[in-house]
């Protein structure tokens, strides 16, 4: 099960020209799995859920700016767009930092295994019993 705060509810702004490009989109991304599109609140936007280990906001603007549509530039919007872009590249380093390196942990273990246990005093015989 995916912890929830990796489940993304974004909102992609568009410019107000040209129009219809919210409408457009949305057939675009609809077709994606794994990416939930709705209707924005706004004329001009659209709602996007997403995990980030599949998608990302950067990815998909960049993806539609690709295709040819424009974003609202407003500073506003950039600023919550920048904010987004951070947050979800540190969360998606964290992630993969979490998985477990399995040849380091070999490693340890065959280092384990040749290590001698026990009780080992290094202390000389002589100097054990002197009281």
């Amino acid at each position: 099960m995916r912890p929830c705060d990796l489940e993304k509810s974004r909102e992609i702004v568009f410019h107000s020209l040209p129009t219809g490009q919210a409408e457009r989109a949305f057939l675009l991304l609809a077709g994606l799995e794994g990416l939930e599109v709705s209707v924005g609140a706004g004329v001009h936007t659209l709602q996007v859920r997403y995990h980030i280990c599949e998608y990302t906001l950067e990815g998909l603007e960049s993806a539609l700016t690709s295709q040819g549509f424009h974003l609202d530039n407003s500073l506003l919007s950039k600023l919550r767009r920048s904010l987004a872009y951070f947050c979800e590249s540190v969360q998606r380093r964290n992630v993969a930092a979490d998985e477990p390196d399995i040849k380091s942990q070999q490693a340890f273990m065959r280092v384990y295994e040749r290590h001698l246990h026990g009780d080992y005093d290094e202390t000389p015989e002589e100097w054990r019993s002197y009281k």
